[in-house]
C-alpha cells in the first residue's frame, strides 16, 4: 500500500497497539475538510485510504472523496474492498457451486485448482431451508429440522466439503438463526483487526452480503448492503466492488415513540416516506436528537428494511448505544474499548445528547418526529404500502377486487367448513396464515416480549386463536426463546398456537408451508381471496404461501391480534377481538401491554449470558450436521443424480480469450411486462408446482411433488432454475393476456407455450431473446438467479425504464444488457406490442 498522505500510525488501546490509517492525516496535508462528511462517506474514504494502491486506488480518488460535494449529483467512481463477504444459503450455495465450478476449470486449463479460494473472509448462515410444515405443537420444531435435514442433505454435504476445502470460509449450520441476527448479535466486529506484515491493524468493519437484509446491520454502524451472488463472488477472489460514491440523505429523528408504537410502525411510515421522496441508488444516514431515545434493536429494524424503500445503506453512526448493544450481546470487553477508542480517534463517535449534525454535509434532508408514528400495517402486496391500524379493515375492502385473479364475482365470499371435527365459517379476508418470522422483528426483544405479553393477557381473558389460522413462530436467534422461556410468557404463545416452528427464514422467503387441507380446498374450490399477517419485511405477490393473495406485515403484538381475530375486515380499534370466557367483548386496547411491562420485562429476563452461552459453538452444529458423510478433496465429487447440487455451466469450454460480442438481430420478445417486477416474479424462491416445467423435470428424475421442497433450496441446480425463471404463478405477461404465471407465446405464429418450451423453441431456431419491462423492473431480493435464469434462457437484453440496483448489476455480470428507455418514454408510448423484431 502506497500510504502517499502518511496516515498510517500506531493507536494504543489497553494493553494493546494497533496501526490505523488517520482521515485526519487529510485534513493535515490541506485535501479537504473531512470532518464536514457524513458517517458513511468517512467510512468508505478510509477504505480507500488503507487500500490505495495506484491501481485500483489512486490518490487522486482519495482526493476527490474528500471533497465531496453533496450538491452535485454525478460523483467519482471508487473501489471499495470489503472487509468481508456475507452469504446464506438460499444464495450461498450458487456462489459456492461457481467457485466449485471455476476449480474445475482451473484444473482443465492445467492450473493449481486449490488456488480458488476466498480472499476476503467468508462467513454463511444456513437460514432460509426451513420449512412451517409443521405447527402448533411442541413437536414442530424437532418434526420440521428433521424434514429439513432429509430434503437437504445433498446441499448440506455440499456446504461441510466448501467448509473443509476453501480457506477463509465459515459455515453457521442449520436450525441456529438467520443470518442478519446472527450477523448482528454475534458476527459484526464493528472495528475488525487483522495482521498486516506482523503488525496489528484496526479498520472498519465493512462487508457485501448475498442477501438484500444485509443492511440490518446497519444499525450498528457497520457500513455494508446487499449485492447479487455475482459481484459477492468478485469480492470473495479479491476484486473490490466498482461504485459511484452515491448522494447521502440525511433523516433527522426527533421525540420519541409514543405509547403502543413500536419499531416495525416506525420503519413502516420511513418506508413510506423514504420511496415518496425517492432515495433509489443513494445513502440514507440517520442522525438527530431522536437517536438518543431509539435502542439499536429499533435501529436495526431501520436498517434491516432499507431494501424496501429502495436505499442502498440506511446507516446510524456509533455512539453509547453501540457499545451498550456490543456488550448486551456478550461482546469481548477488549473489542469494545477497541471500538470506542477507533472510533472517538477517526471522528466516527456520535456523543449522547447530540442535538444533530450541524456541521455535515447531506446531500438532501429529510425529518421525522417519532411522536407521529401510530400502529400500522403494510400491504396486501408491497412494503411501501402502509396502512394505518385505524383504516386496515376499509384499505383492505377497498383492495379487494384488485385480488381476485381469475375469479370475476367481486361479491365477498364465505364457505363453512370442517375443522378437527367443528364446523368453522372462512372467506374473503379470512387470515390463514399468522407468522412471527423475519430477521426484521425477531432480532428486537421489544417487539417479541411485547408478543408473548399480549399473548398472555388474551389467555388470560379466555381468547383464542380462530381454528383456521396457521400460526409459526421462527425466530432469528436461540437468545430468543430463551427470554421468552425465562420471562414465562412462552407457555401463552404456545397456548395460542405460537410455537417454536424453527430458526430462520420461514413464511418470509415463501418457505411457510400447505395450508391446512381443509382450508386449501375450501381457498382453491372457491377462489376465496384469503390473508396473511406476518413480522416480516416481504409481502410481494405469490412469495408468501401460493394460495394467499393478500399478504401484510405488521409488529409480532399485531400478528397475534389478527390470530386472534381471523380475519382482515376488522376494525381493531372498535371491533372486539372475540369474547372472555364470561362472554364479555375483548379489545385489543384490554390487551395491549404498556411500555412500562415490556421494559420491565426486558430487564428481568434478557442478559448478556444468553448470548455468550448460545453463540459459544455456533459453527459446531448439531448431531445431524456433524454426521454428514463429507467427501475429501479440493475439488467436490458432483453426483449426476443429484436434484440439489449440479456444477453450473457457466465455465464448460471456457476459451482462454474472451470471445468477440455478437451484435443482436432479429430478436424476439420472450416477455413482456409491466411496473414493479420483482426478482420473485423472475425467480421464485418458493414452492414448485407439479404442473410446471420445473416440476415435470423433478419428477422425470424420481422426485415426488411432496419432496420437491422449494426453488430456493434447488439453486445450486441449474436445471430446475432454468425451468423456473419466469415461473412465479403471480406473472403477468403482457404477451399471454389473461393467463397468470410462466406463460408467452412463440412468435411470429403465436403458439401459446410455457416460457421455458418458447426458450427451447427459440433456441433451434437460432433467435436471440428480449425482455420488456416497466418501472423498477428486479426489485426486491438480490437474487443472482433472476439474471443467470434469464441469460440460460437466451435473454440478450432486457429493456426497461427502469431497473433495481442489485438486478442491473446482476444483469450486467451475465452479459445480459440492462437498456433503459429514454425519460418519459415507454413500450406503450412508443406503439410496441412485444410481438415486433428487434
Amino acid at each position: 500500500m502506497l500510504n502517499s498522505f502518511g496516515s498510517r500510525g500506531p493507536l494504543q488501546v489497553g494493553g494493546e497497539q494497533y496501526d490505523i490509517f488517520r482521515l485526519e492525516a487529510l485534513e493535515k496535508t490541506g485535501v479537504g475538510n473531512v470532518s464536514r462528511l457524513p458517517f458513511c462517506l468517512k467510512i468508505l474514504l478510509e477504505n480507500l485510504v488503507r487500500n490505495e494502491d495506484g491501481r485500483f486506488v489512486k490518490r487522486d480518488d482519495i482526493e476527490k472523496l474528500a471533497r465531496w460535494d453533496p450538491k452535485r449529483q454525478a460523483q467519482n467512481e471508487i473501489a471499495f474492498m470489503p472487509a468481508r463477504v456475507l452469504l446464506q444459503d438460499f444464495t450461498g450455495v450458487p456462489a459456492v457451486a461457481d467457485l466449485a465450478a471455476m476449480r474445475d476449470a482451473m484444473a482443465a486449463m492445467g492450473g493449481d485448482a486449490g488456488k480458488i479460494n476466498p480472499l476476503q473472509p467468508a462467513e454463511l448462515v444456513i437460514d432460509h431451508s426451513v420449512q412451517v410444515d409443521y405447527f402448533g405443537t411442541a413437536q414442530a420444531f424437532h418434526a420440521n429440522a428433521r424434514l429439513e435435514f432429509e430434503r437437504n442433505q445433498e446441499r448440506y454435504v455440499f456446504l461441510r466439503w466448501a467448509q473443509k476445502a476453501f480457506h477463509n470460509f465459515a459455515v453457521v449450520p442449520p436450525d441456529t438463526g438467520i443470518v442478519h441476527q446472527v450477523n448482528l448479535e454475534y458476527l459484526a466486529r464493528v472495528v475488525f483487526r487483522a495482521k498486516n506484515h506482523g503488525k496489528a491493524l484496526a479498520y472498519p468493519d465493512t462487508l457485501v452480503g448475498t442477501d438484500s437484509h444485509t443492511t440490518m446491520i446497519n444499525g450498528l454502524g457497520v457500513l455494508g448492503w446487499g449485492v447479487g451472488g455475482i459481484e459477492a463472488e468478485a469480492a470473495l477472489l479479491g476484486q473490490p466492488i466498482s461504485m459511484l460514491v452515491p448522494p447521502v440523505v440525511g433523516f433527522r429523528l426527533t421525540g420519541a415513540l409514543n405509547e403502543g408504537a413500536t419499531a416495525t410502525d416506525l420503519v413502516l411510515t420511513v418506508t413510506e416516506i423514504l420511496r415518496k421522496h425517492g432515495v433509489v441508488g443513494k445513502f440514507v444516514e440517520f442522525y438527530g436528537p431522536g437517536l438518543d431515545r431509539l435502542p439499536l434493536a429499533d435501529r436495526a429494524t431501520l436498517g434491516n428494511m432499507s431494501p424496501e424503500y429502495g436505499a442502498t445503506i440506511a446507516i446510524f453512526p456509533i455512539d453509547e448505544e453501540t457499545l451498550k448493544y456490543l456488550r448486551f450481546t456478550g461482546r469481548d470487553e477488549a473489542a469494545v474499548e477497541l471500538v470506542r477508542a477507533y472510533a472517538k480517534e477517526q471522528g466516527l463517535f456520535r456523543p449522547t445528547g447530540s442535538a444533530g449534525a450541524p456541521d455535515t454535509a447531506y446531500s438532501e434532508k429529510v425529518e421525522l418526529d417519532l411522536a407521529t408514528v401510530e400502529p400500522c400495517l403494510a400491504g396486501p402486496r408491497r412494503p411501501q404500502d402502509r396502512v394505518p391500524l385505524r383504516e386496515a379493515k376499509a384499505s383492505f375492502e377497498q383492495a379487494l377486487p384488485t385480488l381476485l385473479g381469475k375469479r370475476t364475482d367481486a361479491q365477498p365470499r364465505s364457505v363453512s367448513i370442517a375443522l378437527n371435527s367443528h364446523r368453522a365459517d372462512i372467506g374473503d379476508g379470512s387470515v390463514v396464515v399468522a407468522a412471527i418470522t423475519s430477521c426484521t422483528n425477531t432480532s428486537n426483544p421489544s417487539v417479541m416480549l411485547g408478543a408473548g405479553l399480549l399473548a398472555k393477557k388474551a389467555v388470560e381473558r379466555g381468547l383464542g386463536t380462530r381454528p383456521w389460522v396457521k400460526t409459526s413462530l421462527a425466530p432469528g436467534s436461540k437468545v430468543v426463546t430463551d427470554y421468552l422461556v425465562q420471562s414465562g410468557l412462552m407457555p401463552y404463545l404456545e397456548k395460542l398456537g405460537f410455537h417454536l416452528v424453527g430458526y430462520g427464514c420461514t413464511t418470509c422467503i415463501g418457505n411457510s408451508g400447505p395450508l391446512p387441507e381443509p382450508v386449501s380446498q375450501a381457498v382453491r374450490d372457491h377462489e376465496l381471496v384469503v390473508a396473511a399477517v406476518l413480522s416480516g419485511n416481504r409481502n410481494f405477490e405469490g412469495r408468501i404461501q401460493p394460495q394467499v393473495r393478500a399478504n401484510y406485515l405488521a409488529s409480532p403484538p399485531l400478528v397475534v391480534a389478527y390470530a386472534l381475530a381471523g380475519r382482515m375486515d376488522i376494525d381493531l380499534y372498535k371491533e372486539p377481538l372475540g369474547r372472555s370466557a364470561s362472554g364479555d367483548p375483548v379489545y385489543l386496547r384490554d390487551i395491549w401491554p404498556s411500555e412500562t411491562e415490556v421494559q420491565e420485562t426486558i430487564l428481568s429476563a434478557v442478559g448478556s449470558e444468553m448470548f455468550r452461552h448460545q453463540y459459544a459453538n455456533v459453527f459446531a452444529g448439531d448431531d445431524s450436521w456433524r454426521a454428514l458423510l463429507v467427501p475429501a478433496g479440493d475439488r467436490f465429487a458432483w453426483d449426476p443424480n443429484s436434484t440439489y447440487v449440479k456444477r453450473p455451466p457457466f465455465f464448460d469450454h471456457l476459451p482462454r480469450t474472451p470471445e468477440d460480442i455478437e451484435d443482436i438481430r432479429s430478436a424476439r420478445v420472450l416477455v413482456s411486462l409491466g411496473d414493479s417486477v420483482t426478482t420473485d416474479h423472475i425467480s421464485p424462491a418458493g414452492s414448485i408446482p407439479a404442473d410446471s416445467p420445473a416440476g415435470k423435470y423433478l419428477i422425470a428424475h424420481g422426485v415426488e411433488p411432496k419432496d420437491f421442497n422449494s426453488y430456493g433450496a434447488r439453486r445450486g441446480n441449474h436445471e430446475v432454475m432454468i425451468r423456473g425463471t419466469f415461473g412465479n404463478i403471480r406473472l403477468r405477461n403482457l404477451l399471454a393476456p389473461g393467463t397468470e404465471g410462466g406463460w408467452t407465446v412463440h412468435l411470429p405464429d403465436g403458439e401459446p407455450m410455457t416460457i421455458f418450451d418458447a426458450s427451447v423453441q427459440y433456441e433451434k431456431e437460432g433467435v436471440p431473446l428480449l425482455v420488456l419491462a416497466g418501472k423498477e423492473y428486479g426489485s426486491g431480493s438480490s437474487r443472482d438467479w433472476a439474471a443467470k435464469g434469464p441469460h440460460l434462457l437466451g435473454v440478450r437484453a432486457a429493456i426497461a425504464e427502469n431497473f433495481e440496483r442489485i438486478h442491473r448489476s446482476n444483469l450486467v455480470g451475465m452479459g445480459v444488457l440492462p437498456l433503459e428507455f429514454p425519460a418519459g418514454k415507454t413500450a406503450a408510448a412508443l406503439g410496441l406490442t412485444g410481438k415486433e423484431t428487434f
